[in-house]
């Protein structure tokens, strides 16, 4: 079983609860979740942005076989989705049937449970995607 620390997740819970990520003040590349360095330009002058809450479905995959702790969520569809901005980052789809996700389809966060560390543990809540 993977358990989390409570720093971390207490640290982290406001770029997942927030749709939070940080953008290059050189050459206005975005990231989610936030970087420390850019990947394009190498730059260390990042600050923190709210990105947009709307995006569509790059390209998608509907998980049949969970990892541990994941296996009442069977089927889950696992998306990269791009925000209007063009940030792009990997999110879960919800409230949506495999078979009804489409490439290009629009979408908006919402904010849902992730996980639960265990029965008695912490139970993780961010931001998913569902059709709009």
């Amino acid at each position: 079983m993977m358990v989390e620390s409570v720093p971390r997740y207490w640290r982290e819970r406001r770029y997942k609860y927030l749709l939070i990520g940080s953008e290059c003040k050189k050459c206005g590349k975005r990231y989610y979740p936030p970087r420390k360095v850019c990947l394009n330009c190498k730059s260390t002058d990042l600050v923190e942005v709210k990105l947009p809450e709307t995006g569509k479905v790059v390209t998608y995959t509907t998980i049949w076989v969970s990892p541990r702790g994941f296996e009442k969520y069977i089927p889950y569809i696992i998306a990269i989705i791009e925000l209007d901005d063009g940030t792009r980052l990997i999110s879960q789809l919800t409230d949506v049937k495999p078979e009804d996700v489409k490439i290009g389809m629009r979408v908006i966060a919402t904010f849902r449970r992730i996980r639960e560390q265990s029965e008695s543990g912490i139970i993780e809540y961010g931001v998913k995607f569902k059709p709009i």
